[in-house]
């Protein structure tokens, strides 16, 4: 076998923060942090795998996260104690393997706004002149602020006329969405500055992206990740064109909007700058003043989300196949049910590659340039395994796909476009799905060589996903190894508590409400029926605290009526023996056995933490009971032992 590829895995532990917390009933919410734990447990067998291809057992593996370094000489040693001295957080290194880097990146975006991409993307003014129209940016962030207390309102943080089934928020969310932009622009920084050599990163980030248009969430998606990183290569680095290949069962619809929008954009000023080249109003020195193109590509589930109800406008979107017309660059393709894994892979995956054709036509019009950076939109709830309730039409595909879909994108763009691929998480929700899914496109794009067609089965087959499941199941917040029976899934429970550590994964307590029902104005019904959480129990009122004295009190219980006398004067509390309890710890007290018993000490402490309501003044109680006197308390301390 041949030596690797160079390949990145991208980490965002601040994506685990975004969460359903409008009621305590999560059991349908299919878009959930979990699904980043799955994924890497696909990651962490996929690297186990391959290392026992290759014969190795991950030479830098290290208990800890480090920096990656290097010798230095007396120069840099100054140069590195300088740079310790920035606060700023930094990439850290998962030292775990040599198959591939695995990085985990901090977050330093506090704001979508300030980030040129976001604006390009989604604060494009109405006249297409400049990107200072904030208004979905500040709405989400206003949302996310205001979560907690429009739940405890309204019944819900998303306001109506937004679908309340597949769109939820809590505080955190804002900083992961922050977390998943900040990681897609390191994905592209790594693959656009690598020079010559190949370059694959995978961004294993959430919430997804392609169903989100300029200003209009949907779909679980709240700004489009893959967009705003084409828009990054575009400002940061001089791309020109971008191809996306989205995979995902739904199709991406915000992603095609967005990129029609910038087409026609980008064709309108070619189309002004010829007008004015004919007119002889530029020289012939003047440069074309070329913007970004996008080709897009689509291979999804015609009767799925969103064109489940046959809306017109979204079917016919999500059938659209034009190369150049109008300065478009969009394909879609519709996935068909076969009935065995031959079928598919003898008729339907060469019928499927023709959007590679597509694409290498878009990158013969008009330019020979290279620099063409290659993103998959990679969601993988069209497979095999995924939940029944997701893929009731039937248009699936084989746990394969996304294995040789990956090493063919990626011979593609070494053909064609200097090996520039960045893959990221859309869909995909069962654990299982994306485990076999994220295994399985990991060793695409990472292997070498032909490989077989539908890669080697064995490794995601159900023996082998069950010994995975089974060894990598969570139990109490930690990780379990259960019983292992073969190295490489001892090697993968390994780099599994490398690259996904434990931590806390207790969500908030929803805010007290009673759930608002979705009005005829919250859009269209989502499949995904939110359950109706049970109100609320009212607690009792506490006691007014008018009656409280400002007098030296004594903390006497009055919660029996026993306790008064029979003109309504409190009773004083008889004398009591308190002896040891020979059963209890050394210092423990009990009350002596008596005829009548009187009120246990317990109570007594426990008085002192009720309202001040429920206290007495000192005098009062004095002057009904001149003959009484507090209990006579008696401690006896046994020795230990006896």
């Amino acid at each position: 076998m041949a030596e690797h590829s160079k390949t990145t895995i991208l980490i965002q532990d601040e994506c685990y923060k975004h969460r359903y917390i409008r009621t305590k009933d999560v059991s349908l919410i299919v878009e959930r942090p979990e699904r980043l734990r799955a994924l890497k447990v696909g990651f962490a067998a996929a690297i186990a795998r391959l290392e026992e291809l290759k014969g190795t057992t991950g030479s830098n593996q290290t208990e800890g996260i480090l920096e990656t370094q290097g010798p230095v000489d007396a120069a840099d040693e100054l140069t590195k104690a300088l740079d310790n001295l920035n606060i700023a957080p930094k990439q850290q290194h998962v030292n775990i393997t040599d198959v591939c880097e695995v990085s985990r990146l901090p977050i330093t975006l506090q704001y979508l706004s300030s980030d040129p991409a976001v604006r390009m993307i989604h604060a494009a003014n109405a006249d297409g002149e400049g990107y200072d129209n904030m208004e979905h940016l500040d709405r989400l962030a206003k949302w996310a602020r205001e979560s907690e207390e429009n739940i405890r309102v309204k019944g819900s943080e998303i306001p109506e006329g937004f679908s309340q089934g597949d769109l939820y928020m809590c505080k955190q969310s804002y900083s992961a969405i922050c977390g998943a932009v900040e990681t897609m622009r390191t994905a592209v920084d790594k693959v656009m500055t690598a020079g010559e050599e190949p370059a694959n990163v995978f961004a294993a980030i959430r919430p997804p992206g392609h169903h989100c248009g300029e200003d209009t969430p949907s779909g679980f998606c709240f700004v489009n990740n893959v967009a705003i990183a084409a828009a990054h290569a575009h400002l940061q680095h001089g791309v020109k064109r971008v191809i996306i290949f989205d995979i995902d069962l739904h199709h991406g619809n915000g992603t095609q909007a967005i990129a029609w929008g910038i087409n026609a954009e980008t064709h309108r000023k070619r189309l002004e700058w010829e007008a004015k080249m004919a007119m002889e109003e530029f020289n012939e020195r003047t440069e074309n003043p070329r913007g970004l193109q996008i080709f897009y590509a689509s291979l999804h589930d015609i009767l799925s989300f969103p064109c489940e109800d046959g809306d017109a406008n979204l079917v016919r979107d999500a059938s659209v196949s034009l190369s150049g017309a109008h300065g478009q660059f969009i394909e879609n393709m519709h996935l068909q049910p076969y009935a065995t894994h031959d079928q598919f892979w003898n008729d339907l995956y060469p019928h499927y590659c023709k959007l590679f054709d597509k694409a290498s036509d878009f990158l013969k019009l008009g330019s020979q340039d290279t620099n063409v950076p290659i993103f998959i939109s990679c969601g993988f709830d069209a497979s095999e395994l995924e939940y029944e309730s997701m893929s009731r039409h039937g248009r699936k595909v084989p746990v394969g796909f996304y294995y040789r879909f990956a090493k063919d994108a990626r011979e593609f763009s070494r053909k064609h476009a200097n090996g520039k691929i960045v893959s990221v998480l859309e869909g995909g929700y069962s654990d299982r799905t994306l485990i076999a899914g994220g295994l399985a496109h990991l060793v695409g794009l990472i292997e070498e060589g032909e490989g077989t067609v539908a890669g080697p089965n064995d490794w995601w087959d159900d023996k082998s996903l069950d010994m995975l499941e089974k060894a990598t199941k969570k139990r109490k917040g930690k990780q379990s190894i259960g019983t292992v029976s073969e190295g490489w899934v001892e090697r993968a429970v390994e780099i599994l508590a490398a690259i996904d550590p434990p931590r806390s994964t207790k969500p908030s307590p929803p805010p007290q409400t009673a759930r608002k029902l979705p009005s005829a104005q919250d859009g269209p019904v989502s499949t995904l029926i939110l359950r109706e959480r049970k109100k609320a129990k009212t607690p009792p009122p506490r006691p007014s605290s008018s009656a409280r004295s400002h007098d030296t009190t004594l903390d006497v219980p009055r919660s029996e009526a026993s306790t008064r006398d029979a003109i309504g004067r409190r009773k004083s509390p008889r004398k009591s023996d308190i002896v040891m309890h020979p059963t209890r710890d050394p210092l423990e007290v009990a009350p002596v056995e008596e005829e009548e018993k009187p009120p246990a000490v317990a109570s007594l402490v426990r008085s002192a933490s009720h309202d001040s309501s429920t206290r007495i003044p000192w005098h009062e109680w004095q002057q009904s009971n001149p003959d009484r006197k507090l209990p006579r308390l008696i401690l006896k301390v046994r020795e230990p032992g006896t």
